[in-house]
């Protein structure tokens, strides 16, 4: 079997969506995802979406991005960032999505290193709420096709350019040939045995770069969130204590019910802190403590915190949260300059799968969608000027494909896992599932 398309999008969280919206409707665009469209991380996310709040708020959102992350950012990637997030959160509005306000405009609040409120949000699940906003209007383009529960498993190339891709679907391989592709697969927070994420974010983009000689960076920025949910015997996903609780007010507490981290800090530094007192206690959680707020400010602000607290037993207006860190984001990736160009021709990478290196080693709150959003949108913007360019491939020997999906799934995160211990000393083969 073989398929023919413009673009095809591998990945369906708010970069792949968000660039697919913005590519030309005279396009004929292919999105792929493993399983449901609504299986990603995006779809998790609490917090909220960074902004500046005008031009003279550029330069401060800057400074608390480049601090955040040790100074080791691509300071034109964070420029880009910051100058361009109004115009994008504009376009969000324009599309509908249902940002909360306040005194008749947006309502900000504020998460660990941002000198101010400048996150807006959708109550505490704005990830699902973008999603939804996105996939409505996705839906709503007769140009762009939708393939679930269909695994990516590599591109195919030609002279250092890639012309598609090679996916599993129900079973059967097949060929999809394409004039670019984008890689908008997500992180490799499955890989850990604790961690937040999705269970099927595994790091096939990165898995894919390793096979084809792509260029990656800085894999050994990996970020733990201070704040999940700490729950006995568990071995699913961790849920997530939103960092928004903190940017309201709440505070953490150790065994001793002493306060020891200013809980805005960073979270690399909130995290190390909240571990030494795991350490020294023998606990293996401390406590966040939201309950001196009104009951009725919990339930309206934090819905999803509470109900999901409530479903454990927890009832967050009345009691301290335990918490401990785990795996939630990586800032390494595919490595791309400014427009999300790979190293490989045609070939283009968005979201938590590329490096742009805005991040640095460690990524400012709510600054992921922001960057899931910039970045796609700049790699459609070259998109649109590259693909007439671009003269449809012809496969002239389809290749061998391995029809077992386990193995091929087994040895993708191999690969990776193995490329993670290589690049870090921080981790050791236990962190993962292998």
């Amino acid at each position: 079997m073989d398929y023919k398309t413009d673009v095809l999008i591998i990945g369906t969280g708010v970069a792949g969506l968000y660039c697919a919206l913005n590519l030309r409707e005279d396009f004929q665009i292919l999105m792929i995802t493993k399983e449901s469209m609504r299986d990603s991380n995006t779809y998790l996310a609490q917090g909220g979406i960074s902004t500046a709040l005008n031009k003279e708020d550029i330069p401060c959102f800057i400074k608390d991005t480049l601090k955040a992350g040790g100074y080791k950012n691509n300071i034109s990637s964070v420029q880009i960032l910051c100058t361009e997030s109004r115009e994008n959160i504009n376009t969000l509005l324009d599309w509908g999505l249902p940002l909360d306000k306040k005194q008749g405009g947006l309502a900000y609040t504020r998460e660990g290193a941002h000198s101010i409120n400048r996150i807006v949000h959708c109550s505490d699940s704005t990830g699902k709420t973008l999603e939804e906003c996105l996939i409505k209007k996705v839906q709503s383009h007769k140009n762009i096709t939708i393939f679930e529960n269909t695994e990516f498993v590599d591109i195919l190339v030609e002279d250092n350019c890639c012309i598609g891709g090679i996916v599993i679907k129900e079973g059967k391989p097949f060929i999809i040939i394409a004039k670019v592709v984008v890689l908008a697969c997500g992180g490799i927070g499955g890989l850990f045995k604790n961690t937040t994420n999705q269970s099927t974010v595994t790091g096939d983009g990165i898995a894919i770069a390793i096979k084809n000689n792509i260029k990656l960076k800085d894999l050994s920025y990996i970020q733990f969130h201070p704040t999940a949910l700490y729950e006995e015997n568990i071995n699913s996903r961790r849920f997530l204590i939103s960092e928004s609780l903190r940017g309201e007010g709440a505070k953490l507490y150790n065994s001793k019910g002493q306060r020891f981290v200013k809980e805005l800090l960073p979270r690399n530094v909130v995290a190390k802190a909240i571990y030494k007192e795991i350490r020294t206690s023998g606990i293996p959680y401390v406590m966040l403590d939201f309950s001196f707020q009104p009951e009725d400010y919990i339930k309206q602000r934090f819905p999803l915190i509470y109900e999901e607290c409530k479903k454990r037993g927890l009832d967050i207006t009345k009691e301290a949260i335990p918490v401990s860190p785990a795996q939630h984001y990586f800032m390494g990736g595919i490595e791309v300059d400014l427009f999300s160009r790979t190293s490989m021709n045609n070939l283009y990478a968005v979201g938590e799968t590329a490096c742009t290196g805005v991040h640095g080693n460690n990524r400012l709150a709510s600054n992921s969608l922001l960057e899931g959003i910039v970045f796609s949108k700049r790699a459609a913007s070259d998109i649109n000027t590259q693909v007439d360019l671009i003269k449809a491939s012809c496969l002239k020997d389809f290749p061998d494909i391995l029809h077992n999906l386990k193995e091929i799934q087994k040895n993708m995160k191999s690969l990776v896992i193995k490329e993670l211990l290589r690049r870090s000393k921080e981790f050791h083969a236990e962190f993962f599932n292998h």
